[in-house]
Parts: structure tokens; sequence; C-alpha cells
């Protein structure tokens, strides 16, 4: 499930929590208000977790992936080197037959 649908969804289900909670509260304005208020504080520092989590991790694993393409470069130049000395070396023993 990507990020974006998850904050939708937190989204929706926190409008629709706040209406139903003022279509059916039982107390006066003020208080139902001052619920809401702490209710969508919750709900703000629910997503801003969420969201640092998802950021996080999502560093994490570019980390990772610069981390192995690092790793795959050093060993595909290794590769190159020593092929190159291979040739180079096959070469000298070519030149060597005709001289």
């Amino acid at each position: 499930m990507s990020a974006s649908k998850v904050v939708l969804g937190v989204l929706a289900g926190a409008a629709a929590g706040a209406i139903l909670g003022i279509l059916y509260a039982p107390e006066d304005g003020a208080t139902t208000r001052q619920k809401i208020s702490d209710k969508s504080t919750d709900v703000s520092d629910s997503i801003k977790e969420k969201f640092s989590d998802f950021v996080d991790s999502l560093s994490e694993k570019f980390s990772n992936a610069k981390s192995g393409a690092e790793d795959l470069y050093e060993k595909g130049k290794a590769k190159a080197q020593d092929l190159k000395g291979k040739a180079s070396q096959a070469a000298s023993d070519v030149r060597g037959d005709f001289a």
C-alpha cells in the first residue's frame, strides 16, 4: 500500500469522524469543538509520525541502493583491470611468437 493511500485514508477517516462527532455530540458546542481540536491534533501528529517513518525508510533504502551500486562499480572496475591485464599479457605473448 502506498504512503499516499495511507495518508488519504487517514484524512478521510478523520473527516468522517469529525462530522459524525459533531452530528451526534451529546455535549455543548465548546466541549465538542475542544474534542475536535484535540482529535485533529492527534491525527496531525499521527500523520507527521507516519510521514517521518516513510522518509526514514526511503532514506535507508536509498542509502542501501547507493552502497550496493558502489560495490558493484568497484567489482566491475576490478574485473575490467583484470581483463585488461590478461589482454595485455596475451598481446605480449602473440608479439613474442612473431619475433
